[in-house]
């Protein structure tokens, strides 16, 4: 099973791609990827879990622009996304992903990690007018 101190390990690492990262409080880690993507990726650890979560954007306030981009987040969670889902947490659209420790190797996390940060990269020209539109 990946331990807290594994998981800081698999952080270490994600610094020769640019990517920084702080522990806010015990377990509980944000990354900061780099580059292009304004976004950070915290990531939880939380047994027998490891959860990652970005948050992408507010929910849009109007009722018709929150259908509409529901629908395309549901399209984008049925055909692009092969690690994680968007999701409604509050009042936030979040990216997530959750794996299991008891087998997780850094490879897994790598790809879990990269699949949200380049989905979301991918998606924000789409979902920009929903961005705007708070």
């Amino acid at each position: 099973m990946v331990t807290k101190e594994d998981l800081e390990g698999f952080l270490d690492k994600l610094e020769v791609d640019g990517a920084s990262h702080s522990e806010i409080q015990s377990g509980m880690w944000v990354v900061h990827p780099g580059g292009k993507l304004d976004a950070d990726v915290v990531v939880h650890y939380s047994p027998p879990v490891v959860l990652l979560r970005l948050k992408v954007m507010d929910v849009p306030k109007d009722e018709s622009s929150l259908a509409t981009l529901s629908r395309l987040l549901l399209q984008y969670n049925a055909t692009e996304l092969v690690h994680g889902s968007y999701g409604i947490e509050g009042d936030s659209i979040v990216l997530t992903e959750a794996m299991e420790l008891s087998h997780l190797d850094y490879e897994e996390f790598l790809a879990a990690y990269e699949s949200m940060t380049l989905a979301l990269v991918s998606h924000l020209r789409e979902l920009a007018p929903y961005r705007e539109a708070r």
